[in-house]
């Protein structure tokens, strides 16, 4: 059984439950490694939602 926990790290209560919970054997922590929206970008890029540009169109976006 897989249980997710959300911990907003910026209190001192919770950075000392989150420093408890990396001692215990049986509790396995996952932080991504981006935030949010990179990680959606990553995930939709390997399931092949991206499209492919070329740099000059990239940028005729990017200025427009």
């Amino acid at each position: 059984m897989e249980i997710t926990i959300k911990i907003d790290k910026r209190s001192k209560q919770a950075k000392v439950f989150y420093e408890y919970l990396k001692t215990l054997p049986f509790v396995e922590l996952e932080e991504p490694r981006y935030n949010k929206d990179t990680e959606k970008a990553i995930k939709e890029a390997k399931s092949g939602k991206a499209t492919k540009t070329t740099l000059e169109d990239f940028r005729k976006e990017l200025y427009s």
